[in-house]
């Protein structure tokens, strides 16, 4: 089943591959759209991230013209999904067809009698060593893919991913690490220090610091911000010395997280013009939406960041204090549903109206944080469109050229929600995206000793 649902989605990429080609643009950016068009057709039967969808297709459309012998293999049953991902993976990298090939019988021999990480670790190596382009080639053209990105996690966190040549990379894992141990060392000094001074703690015979808790530094914010809320500069003196608690891991993630908030780097090309102060003035921004009473501090509802994931009251607060500006958003208390943003220049009024609704791109599927959208005019202002806020709406720049270029269309009720329509008449729902209202502690504690829930 599996193996079947891979050739058809090679072959509606086909479909999509054959209208590019009859496409008379030389843009590549309308070129692709009906690659673009067909993925959110997808993904809104789906219920899936377009992207998500485009990348399945590109996969299994590589797989079906590249690795035929991995699909067969899949579909009789000799291999499982993961292999084939993994021969995909490892072997995407060889151009030249035989030598693909040949590649390609070798590892599926491995993948019919070892697990899939194990296959990937041996197809990698086996690339390696019969890749007709040298090593310093490739290297150049794969740092061409290095950035950044951010996944969500529970509780509030995040997880940081920086893709980099492995040997920038493993340093910096290395010199973190270092400062770490170098961090450990000089607490556990300090506290030795203090024992000599006060009286020993020992324990089976050995010499025991006893770290204070209120010492220990639960987040890279603390370890950050100093006592009035500001990000120290960095020509700042070296800070005291503390007990420390914390493990080397939770040191090392603070110390980067020190790093990369208050260092200035070592290459700075900007003028006074460009960027007073230098990219080491540069500071970094977030949006916090926080409950008014939490921000007075006589609750701890929870706050949001961005409306990706939640925030503890704690930080909120921290943030809000060196804050360099506030807007007021006035919620229905039942629904969340947004009623008003007390700003009242027209067209910034409209903008803040228009993020504290949206909140992020409202195209299907998609989280892309408003910050990073496009203002759109459902009913184009070019076809008579007007500038009011129950005809416009966030897209990210993928979707908003999307619903431009092709033939998607959109129509907006006065509540803000969201009615798509796509080329192949399929017909879609969006409304405004929902307000998650966070409780106290106080009353999270009654609800799990058994009384009911608010809602």
């Amino acid at each position: 089943m599996q193996a079947t649902l891979i050739r058809r989605r090679a072959e509606a990429m086909s479909i999509a591959l054959d209208q590019v080609a009859r496409s008379r643009s030389r843009a590549s950016r309308e070129r692709e759209m009906p690659i673009r068009s067909l993925a959110l057709e997808i993904g809104v039967a789906t219920r899936t991230h377009d992207l998500t969808v485009q990348k399945e297709l590109s996969d299994a459309h590589t797989l079906t013209q590249k690795f035929a012998a991995t699909v067969e293999a899949l579909h009789s049953g000799r291999i499982g999904l993961r292999h084939a991902h993994a021969i995909l993976e490892t072997g995407v990298v060889l151009d030249d067809d035989a030598t693909r090939r040949g590649w390609e019988s070798v590892v599926l021999v491995r993948a019919k009698r070892d697990s899939p990480g194990r296959v990937r670790a041996f197809a990698r190596e086996l690339a390696e060593s019969v890749h007709p382009m040298g090593m310093s080639v490739r290297h150049a053209r794969a740092a061409e893919a290095r950035g950044v990105s951010v996944r969500d996690l529970a509780d509030g966190m995040a997880e940081l991913s920086v893709i980099l040549p492995a040997t920038v990379a493993y340093g910096i894992r290395d010199r973190l690490r270092r400062q770490a141990a170098a961090i450990r060392e000089a607490t556990i000094g300090d506290a030795v220090a203090r024992a000599d001074d006060t009286g020993r703690t020992e324990t089976n015979g050995a010499m025991s610091p006893a770290p204070a808790p209120s010492a220990s530094r639960t987040s890279p914010l603390e370890s950050t911000l100093d006592s009035a809320g500001e990000l120290p500069h960095p020509d700042a003196g070296e800070p005291a010395v503390v007990e420390d608690s914390r493990t080397l891991a939770q040191i090392g993630a603070d110390v980067c997280a020190d790093l990369l908030l208050t260092g200035t780097p070592a290459i700075d090309p900007t003028t006074r013009e460009s960027c007073p102060g230098g990219l080491g003035a540069i500071r970094g921004h977030v949006q916090i939406t926080v409950p008014v009473l939490t921000l007075m501090g006589r609750s701890d509802a929870g706050a949001s960041l961005e409306g990706r994931c939640p925030v503890d009251a704690t930080t909120a607060r921290a943030l809000a204090g060196s804050a360099v500006g506030w807007d007021r958003v006035l919620c229905e208390p039942v629904t969340g549903t947004v009623l008003e943003v007390d700003r009242y220049a027209p067209t910034s009024s409209q903008r803040r109206f228009l993020a504290a609704r949206d909140r992020h791109c409202r195209a299907p599927g998609c989280r892309a944080p408003a910050a990073r959208c496009q203002i759109d005019h459902n009913h184009e202002a070019q076809h008579g469109g007007r500038t009011h806020l129950c005809n416009l709406c966030h897209f990210c720049v993928r979707h908003h050229t999307l619903k431009t270029e092709t033939e998607w269309t959109v129509v907006q009720e006065r509540d803000g929600t969201l009615h798509f329509r796509s080329p192949l008449g399929q017909r879609m729902r969006e409304e405004p995206p929902p307000r998650v209202m966070f409780l106290p502690d106080d009353i999270l504690q009654k609800e799990r000793a058994g009384a009911a829930p608010p809602f």
